[in-house]
């Protein structure tokens, strides 16, 4: 009876711990020197720490031991306050496409590459568990044939791209 018992915990432990969300394809290979730098949010899923910004940039710098820092800033559209988050964030595998950022640590959350143009100026970033989503870009606009691919690759890997909030870029 009890040795039943063990391994029925054991299976759910196993079985809860495994991944919920369906496998999200990744960039093969990305070299973070090249990613390193400013991106401006062509648009983005919405949550709390980015609700009613637009002049939003994300800018990444490597750190010392390997990982890398986060500065992101918005300005709020009603007040014009400018807003500021610093984080960290670090490649979990050699592809170095999926990574952990943290803002508030020891909470990371998931920011992995789905797509990256061959010379590095436009990305799409997002999560397995498809909540986060951005699209970004060396420039504060992009062409609208690259838009709608980026927005097919989403949609492609399962995210719902009518959440997608166009981020006003000044």
């Amino acid at each position: 009876m009890i040795k039943k018992l063990i391994l029925t915990v054991a299976i759910i432990f196993f079985v809860g711990c495994s991944t919920k969300y369906e496998n999200l394809s990744t960039e093969s290979r990305v070299d973070l020197n090249k990613y390193l730098g400013t991106w401006y949010e062509i648009a983005r899923f919405e949550h709390f720490f980015e609700k009613g910004c637009k002049n939003v940039t994300a800018n990444y710098s490597l750190l010392e031991d390997e990982q890398i820092r986060v500065i992101n800033r918005c300005t709020k559209i009603e007040s014009g306050e400018k807003k500021e988050a610093k984080g960290v964030a670090y490649s979990t595998d050699s592809t170095n496409s999926k990574l952990k950022v943290s803002f508030f640590r020891p909470f990371y959350g998931d920011y992995w590459i789905i797509s990256l143009d061959k010379n590095y100026k436009y990305a799409l970033v997002g999560s397995p568990s498809r909540e986060y989503l951005w699209i970004l870009s060396r420039t504060k606009t992009i062409d609208e044939k690259i838009k709608k691919r980026l927005i097919d690759i989403a949609f492609k890997n399962g995210f719902d791209t009518s959440k997608f909030i166009w981020t006003i870029q000044e």
